[in-house]
Parts: C-alpha cells; sequence; structure tokens
C-alpha cells in the first residue's frame, strides 16, 4: 500500500531519539543499548579510510552527545521540555531542578537575564523629527515650512541596576526657537521597585524623582515630583496602573501643581487589534481621547483616533504598511477645529519621520472630501499596480534564492548521508544476510523523501531523486536479530543516522519494500508515524 503525510510537522525535540532509534519513552538500558550499537559501528579507531574516518569521528561524536544528554535525568527532561536551546542557555543544572515546573521557571529566568545583558552591551538610542508644513503658508508666499521640533535620547546600561539617559529637544517655528536637555539615572531597587532621577535645562530647567513599584502581580504605583526652576512651581503626579486581563489594562493619573488634573485611561492590545482611551477632567475643562488600530493583513494596519476637549476637536483616520523587518510608513488623514491635515510617518527601528501637512484651515466640505478620496484613490492604485508587482517580484526572486541555498544544503546533507550509510554497509550486509539464511526479514528497497516523487520512482520513472533518499543499507542495519523493525512513533525519520531530509518544508514519507518468509510486502508510513514489520498476521 502506498500512504502520505498530512503536513510537515511533528512534535518538537525529538532529534536526539531519531538519531539513536529510540522511543521518547526509551528506558536507560535501552538507551545504552542503542548507544553501544551505534558506537561500535562509527567509533573512529575502527576505521581504516583517512576520508571516512573523519565523517565516523562526526558521527561518533553526534552520538556521544545524544547519550550524555539522554543518559542524564535532568538533561533529558530539559531537552524534552526546551530542545537544545535549552541545554545551551546557561540552565543551572542540580537536585533543586527536578520538576518541569522548576526547570521551566529557571530558564524563563536565565533568558530574561540573558535579554538584560544584552541590553547592557549597547546603546539603545531613539528619536524623532517632526516637519510641520503648510499648504495655505506657502500659496500666500511665506514658505510652506512653519517649524520643526527634534528629540533625541540615548540611554545606556551602567550595570545590572543601573542605567542612564541623556536627550535633547530642539523646537523652531517661524519666530523663535529653543531647546530642554535632559538626564535621567535610572536605578533598580529591587526585582519590584525602582527609583529615576531627572534634571533638565534650558526652556523649562527642573529637578525631579520618581519611584516605581509593583503592587501586586497585577498593579503598580508611581509616584512623580518635580521642581520647575522657571516658575518655582512643584509638581506631584501619582499614577496607578492595574493588569484587567491578560491583554488590557487602566491607569489612574492624578496630577497636582501648575496644571492640576485627574486622568482615567484604558488600554487593549492583542495580536490583531491595539486600542486605548482615556478621559481627563483639569481646571481648562474636560477632554476625552480614542485610539483603534486593526490589524488588516501580515504587513498592513488601519488606525482611527479621536480627540475632543476644551481646545481640541478632531478625527484621524488612515493606515501604514510594514516595509522591511524594522521600517514601517504609514498616512493619516485629520480633520478638526485647526484645520485639514495629511500626516505622512516613517517609522524606522527606534527612529521617527513624522510631517504633518497642513491642507486648509477652513473646514470646506467638498475640499475636505477631496483631500480624503484623492490620495485614498491613490493609495489604492499604486499598491494594485507599482508596489504589489514590485513586492511579488522581490519575492520571487527571495524564494528562488532561498531555494538555491536550500538545495545547496540539502547536497551537503545528503552527501554526510552516503557517508553514514557507506559506514554501516558492512554491518548492514552481514545482518542481511543472516536474514536471508533463516528466511527473515529483508529490506529489499527503502525510499525516503515526498510522496509523489517515491511514487513515480517505484514505478520507474526517470529524473526523481531531487526529493528522495534511498535508505536501503540503514533499514537493514535496523532490523533486529529476531528479524524485526521498528522505527517509533513522533520521531521524524530525517534524524536517523543515514537519513537526510531530501524536500524541506515538505510533507514526507518511507517507502519500504520487503521479503518475509518467502513472501514479498510494501508498507509506506508518514514521517511521524510508527513502523513495525512485518505486520501482525503476515
Amino acid at each position: 500500500m502506498m500512504g502520505g503525510e498530512a503536513a510537515p510537522t511533528g512534535p518538537p525535540n525529538r532529534e536526539l531519539y531519531a538519531l539513536l532509534n529510540l522511543s521518547p519513552e526509551a528506558s536507560d538500558e535501552e538507551i545504552r543499548k542503542a548507544y553501544r550499537q551505534w558506537a561500535q559501528v562509527y567509533h573512529p579507531d575502527k576505521i581504516q579510510s583517512p576520508q571516512m574516518k573523519e565523517a565516523a569521528t562526526e558521527n561518533f561524536q553526534r552520538i556521544c552527545e545524544a547519550y550524555e544528554i539522554l543518559s542524564d535525568e535532568t538533561k533529558r527532561l530539559i531537552y524534552d521540555l526546551y530542545g537544545m536551546e535549552g541545554l545551551t542557555s546557561g540552565l543551572e543544572l542540580g537536585p533543586r531542578l527536578s520538576k518541569p515546573d522548576e526547570i521551566r521557571e529557571e530558564l524563563e529566568r536565565i533568558k530574561r537575564r540573558n535579554e538584560e545583558a544584552k541590553k547592557m552591551a549597547h546603546f539603545q538610542p531613539t528619536g524623532s523629527i517632526i516637519f510641520n508644513l503648510s499648504v495655505p503658508h506657502f500659496l500666500g508666499g511665506d514658505g510652506i515650512m512653519r517649524g520643526m521640533v527634534m528629540a533625541s535620547q540615548v540611554q545606556s546600561q551602567l550595570s545590572k541596576d543601573d542605567a542612564v539617559a541623556i536627550g535633547g529637544n530642539l523646537a523652531a517655528n517661524e519666530k523663535s526657537g529653543g531647546g530642554i536637555a535632559t538626564a535621567i539615572l535610572r536605578r533598580q531597587l529591587s526585582p519590584v521597585s525602582s527609583i529615576e532621577f531627572v534634571a533638565s535645562t534650558g526652556l523649562q530647567s527642573l529637578i525631579g524623582m520618581q519611584t516605581t513599584r509593583q503592587l501586586t502581580i497585577h498593579s503598580t504605583a508611581t509616584i512623580n515630583i518635580s521642581k520647575s526652576f522657571s516658575d518655582g512651581s512643584i509638581n506631584l503626579t501619582n499614577t496607578w496602573t492595574r493588569q484587567l486581563s491578560e491583554t488590557s489594562s487602566g491607569n489612574i493619573e492624578l496630577a497636582l501643581g501648575m496644571q492640576s488634573a485627574i486622568t482615567v485611561g484604558w488600554k487593549k492590545r492583542d495580536e490583531n487589534i491595539s486600542a486605548a482611551g482615556d478621559f481627563k477632567i483639569e481646571a481648562g475643562g474636560l477632554g476625552a481621547s480614542a485610539r483603534y488600530t486593526r490589524k488588516l493583513s501580515s504587513k498592513s494596519h488601519g488606525r482611527i483616533v479621536g480627540r475632543i476637549g476644551s481646545n481640541a476637536l478632531e478625527i484621524e483616520v488612515g493606515g501604514g504598511r510594514k516595509i522591511s523587518e524594522v521600517s514601517t510608513v504609514r498616512m493619516m488623514y485629520t480633520i478638526g477645529i485647526k484645520g485639514i491635515f495629511w500626516k505622512l510617518e516613517l517609522h524606522r527601528g527606534s527612529q521617527k519621520l513624522i510631517v504633518p501637512i497642513l491642507l486648509s484651515s477652513h473646514l470646506a466640505p467638498v475640499f475636505a472630501t477631496g483631500a480624503f478620496i484623492i490620495p485614498t484613490s491613490l493609495y489604492f492604485l499604486l499598491k494594485k499596480f507599482v508596489v504589489k508587482p514590485y513586492l511579488s517580484k522581490r519575492e520571487k526572486q527571495k524564494a528562488l534564492e532561498n531555494m538555491e541555498k536550500t538545495w545547496g544544503q540539502v547536497g551537503e546533507a545528503r552527501a554526510a548521508a552516503e557517508k553514514a550509510q557507506q559506514l554501516l554497509q558492512t554491518v548492514a550486509t552481514r545482518k542481511r544476510n543472516r536474514q536471508v539464511e533463516t528466511d527473515g526479514l529483508i529490506v529489499t528497497k527503502a525510499l525516503y523523501g515526498d510522496p509523489k516523487a517515491i511514487e513515480r520512482r517505484h514505478e520507474g520513472v526517470e529524473g526523481v531523486d531531487s526529493g528522495v533518499i534511498d535508505v536501503t543499507v540503514p533499514m537493514n542495519f535496523l532490523v533486529s536479530d529476531s528479524g524485526q523493525l521498528k522505527l517509533h512513533e513522533g520521531v521524524k525519520k530525517s534524524g536517523i543516522m543515514g537519513f537526510c531530509d531530501p524536500c524541506p518544508g515538505q510533507p514526507k514519507e518511507l517507502y519500504i519494500a520487503y521479503t518475509w518468509h518467502s513472501q514479498t510486502f510494501e508498507v509506506a508510513v508518514g514521517d511521524y508515524d510508527e513502523l513495525s514489520i512485518p505486520q501482525e498476521g503476515q
């Protein structure tokens, strides 16, 4: 019979079991027996040919590594949970790590520590540039530039608990300009609390201190106090944040000072949606804002923002697209009491370029409608006739390059598998002859790879070797003295010694033709399915 695998997926962290042809539930004795069987074949001291000795040494080291991990109870548990990543991440092995939950907690702690170390090793620059443009001013002969704002900050980790950030802001308009320089020293006091000291000079000279503490697993409190040297005022801000669910949080902020206010906010973020809103009460009146962003595809999103208050009434709609791994472009249309705007944004990493363009200070319905429809239509036309064809061409080129790279790797893996089979040949032939003498199990043909390519090759069609590898030798090697061949469920067969993956990313199956008591049989199983021959009743 011929069968196939539904999908090229399966249980993770099983490569070492495949290498020794073991079940994930194998006992210590089974692991030792499998190690001895493979080590006897691949021990370099038994190989005379210099070329084959190198291949034997490499395979012997792989076998020893697999045995070292699977024969150690704690290492095996870590490998089963997290694979080789868990073993190479720096887990501190010992008696205290005896349960899966303890190992999982320790690995997460190490991941956090490594992330912190990575942050300490690099400066973290952030910055933004805003160009304010005005079409009415330009048409009136006053120039298109209304003003510019630049902000930049560089943060560096001084030690595990200490960080410093230095930044500055520059702002200029048609009549004046100014700037602010700021320095922040941050210290982590404990796993749940931190403190910051802030000093700035320029248009808003001040000193301040902020402390944050995690009150419970779901709530955090922040207190900020600052003194302004410009007007001598002292400002105090208290913020309480609580996690409402896995994807949402709420906060209350109380500000006392020159601009006293109470703000209540809410945020929600999941894989496809980001939303936020706040309501503010201050001396000058009330204000509220809301923002909603939805993921439209893997690379694009739509956004709508609304603001209302004593000096703001506007709505903003638009969207953005990811143009690379670190870059996103966005265009927004804004209409409100301040006029009609286009806003262009480029986000690259932690850097932003924002260009608001004032189209009109008057809310003329016809102009407002045209200002929305024209760029929207241009966007969809460019997307259909320019952007999509270009991206499609680029993706095809990248796919071709990846295919060439993949087939280069497949060629190397196939060569390594052939060498591994050559080292198995002598023992496999001896085992096969023993089965011939007893009229036992003899594998006459074994093919592994793309099911369709196997079918064509089985039918004698030429030119189908690219997605298939002949594994007759390792299959005869794995036949036991009692005439049994078993491959275990949940273990990918490409990891077996003498195998390789001849068609990465594609479904695979193993086809075997064999004789048993002078009768001929055929069987095909999926990549992760169990194989046991001869089958019951044969």
